[in-house]
């Protein structure tokens, strides 16, 4: 008798260690959303920026990503580390280099993709616009999401044309797509 008690007693410990264990492996909605908030009202961040994050379940946020002013960097860093439940911050953003030539590259994609006669013009209206512009060293990559699969090849076209860029990525994600 005394056995079978000792059996149930077991079974229902390890039930509630289990639950709680799963409880903690899940990922906080409340910091995701936070995170994200931090990173798009940070001062400098714009369309030549891009940010990314990872928020881990024992609380670690992992930033990613390219920026132009190494100032956004640390912004970045300190807004995420002062989120109540973030527990560490892995800074793995990188600066890109200063160039006159990248920064001559980076306003004629600019105008080339959202120029007053570019069916992308819309996309510009934005606080921070959906669709940046990343250039590191002549390389150009576009990242960020449009509303349907025309809009990205669109920019792709248009960023193609831009005199001085070396190569051209395209990262556009389409709206409701799931990442790639």
């Amino acid at each position: 008798m005394y056995s079978g008690v000792w059996k149930f007693v077991l079974a229902v410990v390890t039930l509630l260690v289990l639950s709680q264990t799963l409880a903690l492996a899940q990922i906080n909605p409340r910091i995701v959303r936070e995170v994200r908030h931090e990173l798009v009202t940070l001062p400098y961040y714009g369309v030549f920026d891009w940010l990314e994050y990872e928020v881990q379940p024992n609380g670690t946020v992992v930033l990613k990503g390219q920026v132009v002013r190494p100032t956004t960097k640390s912004s970045a860093e300190r807004r995420v580390k002062d989120i109540e439940g973030v527990t560490n911050v892995v800074n793995q953003i990188e600066t890109l280099p200063l160039s006159p030539n990248d920064d001559r590259l980076r306003i004629a994609l600019y105008r080339q993709i959202y120029g007053w006669n570019s069916p992308l013009f819309r996309y510009a209206h934005q606080a921070v616009p959906s669709i940046h512009l990343i250039v590191n060293r002549g390389h150009a990559t576009l990242k960020g999401v449009v509303s349907n699969r025309g809009d990205a090849t669109q920019a792709y076209i248009r960023a193609r044309t831009v005199p001085g860029l070396f190569s051209v990525k395209n990262e556009i994600r389409v709206e409701g797509d799931e990442p790639r």
